[in-house]
């Protein structure tokens, strides 16, 4: 569903913005961990699925293989669940004086899973390998913020250097950061996993290293079963806030979210992150205290790809006429059992900057309007479209209401292109293979509205698999990340989503919610702004 995991506030007005919905629902305050005792040894049983990508933090860039690499790694800085401030893990300061040169200066005692020592060196060299071209890293667009960048992954050509002339190691635990120009929120993104470091072993086995990674996070990797099942255990020597209050974690693989909910009724795995549409109605009288239902930072759209021939040179009313033919109050009531709220804007829920109603009279039901809107630009080619998702997802029900309510609405064919599971949609996507359009999840990767445009829509980022591109909307996003403050860059980045009105880079549909639930086997479960459970939190219990 995603591009990556999460990150925090520091500033006031974003732990406001948080507080409103972080970790807000569900019975897990009831869930004090006292009541019976805890197998310390027990691993728990967690719903996935098989990582698109071999497990290396810059490679990553789905929801599976993300958990994986949160269990296993631990960057800079992390964030309080609740309330999103920001907390020092790894790192014992973050300072700047003009967001452009930032000083890292790290704790002391950290070591890899190896036993070697985490060092400034870790996080310079790990940054260079996933920053250059030739390591073909997913998420290698995160480091465009660094200076020389440009020069370790041109555009054109071939590589000036291996090395980011921005990164700079003064000694053991201190090194600096140059960006190209100030970014006011630069500190928040060091949250995210691709920031993570990486042991001296795994630049000469960068291959091997992806399928028996050695991190410096709460839990070590024990072994990885292909389509199965990866295991992890707790790390003893771990050094963060973060320690684990279990035994290890099982991400157990799933190709249905059907069999997971029954595995998880019959106490069979643990905790699921997410109850498949069908039993929506039955989920909280089968679990009792132990359903969740609650608000996290996550939006659903539907995206055109603008490199295939259907989109390519669209005119952006068709677009925005197919959103005004969605009924999104009505299938989010009827068909999603009203666990989605219908979304206003391209910015999820929950995170700094948000703006109601930025979509405007576009993502509101308007059949009429729609259907004169798609006349006004031309018309949809051959009068059809497609919306490709994963099978896996439980993503079926919904995307056949969408075409139904297309249908109907403005006489368009619509239907679904189902992919077998999570891998193969990522892989169409990856791969430029999208026949028309394709189902889009993202959560936020930090809780700032920077996140859910420039990372999704910015030409050229990792996010941007529609090959979506518009000048105005760069120039926007430029002007937004030399703010010299973080609030006057959401501000900016206001504007910027105001912008994408005239362009539609996605059909908004709804934010998520969390609606899971967790077994008898297990206490203390609660969700981040993120929709996952806190791993490392969750107590066994002594069976």
């Amino acid at each position: 569903m995603r591009g990556a995991s999460s990150a925090k506030w520091v500033a006031m007005a974003a732990v406001v913005a948080l507080a409103a919905t972080a970790c807000g629902g569900g019975n897990s305050d009831s869930d004090s961990g006292n009541d019976g005792p805890v197998d310390k040894s027990g691993k728990v049983v967690f719903d996935n699925g098989e990582p698109q990508k071999p497990l290396q933090p810059a490679n990553t860039m789905e929801s599976y293989g993300s958990a994986v690499i949160r269990s296993l790694f631990q960057g800079l800085v992390d964030y309080e669940p609740g309330t999103g401030k920001i907390v020092k893990e790894n790192a014992e300061s973050v300072t700047t004086k003009d967001s452009k040169l930032w000083t890292i200066k790290l704790k002391k005692g950290w070591k890899f899973h190896n036993g070697e020592a985490v060092t400034s060196k870790s996080y310079v060299d790990a940054w260079n390998w996933a920053a250059a071209t030739k390591n073909n890293q997913q998420n290698s667009s995160w480091f465009a913020d660094i200076k020389g960048y440009e020069d370790v992954h041109p555009e054109k050509g071939d590589a000036k250097t291996d090395k980011m002339s921005g990164l700079k190691v003064v000694d053991d635990t201190t090194f600096t950061i140059e960006l190209v120009s100030p970014v006011p929120y630069f500190e928040y993104k060091l949250g995210y996993e691709v920031f993570s470091p990486l042991p001296s072993g795994f630049f000469q086995d960068p291959k091997g290293y992806g399928q028996k990674p050695v991190g410096n996070g709460p839990y070590k990797f024990v072994k990885w079963d292909h389509n199965k099942q990866i295991e992890v255990e707790t790390y003893p020597e771990y050094q963060g806030s973060n320690k684990a209050k279990n035994g290890g974690v099982i991400f157990k693989n799933y190709s249905q979210p059907e069999a997971a909910y029954k595995d998880l009724v019959s106490d069979n795995v643990d905790v699921i992150r997410q109850v498949p549409p069908n039993d929506l109605p039955n989920y909280k009288s089968d679990l009792g205290d132990r359903a969740i239902d609650q608000d996290y930072s996550a939006i659903q759209t539907i995206n055109p790809a603008f490199y295939n021939t259907q989109f390519k040179d669209i005119d952006v009313k068709v677009i925005q006429g197919l959103s005004m033919a969605i009924d999104r109050e009505t299938i989010t009531k009827t068909v999603l059992q009203g666990t989605r709220v219908p979304a206003t804007g391209w910015v999820a829920k929950g995170v700094l900057g948000y703006q109601a109603d930025a979509c405007g009279e576009f993502c509101k039901f308007d059949p009429a309007k729609a259907k004169d809107l798609i006349k006004q630009g031309g018309g949809v080619p051959k009068n059809a479209i497609k919306i490709q998702y994963n099978a896996d997802g439980g993503h079926k029900e919904w995307v056949d209401a969408v075409c139904g309510s297309i249908r109907k609405s403005v006489g368009v064919e619509c239907v679904g292109d189902s992919k077998a599971d999570f891998q193969a949609d990522l892989e169409a996507r990856d791969n430029k293979q999208v026949k028309s359009m394709y189902r889009s999840g993202w959560v936020l990767d930090y809780p700032f509205n920077g996140n859910f445009l420039r990372d999704l829509y910015g030409t050229g980022v990792a996010g941007n698999k529609g090959a979506f591109s518009d000048k105005k909307f760069d120039d926007l996003v430029k002007k937004a990340d030399n703010a010299k403050t973080l609030e006057e860059s959401a501000k900016e980045y206001n504007l910027a989503e105001q912008q994408l009105k005239n362009t539609f880079p996605a059909i908004p549909l709804w934010y998520y919610k969390v609606n899971a639930g967790y077994s008898k086997n297990v206490s203390n479960v609660k969700f981040n702004q993120k929709g996952d459970p806190i791993l490392t939190d969750i107590t066994v219990k002594q069976k």
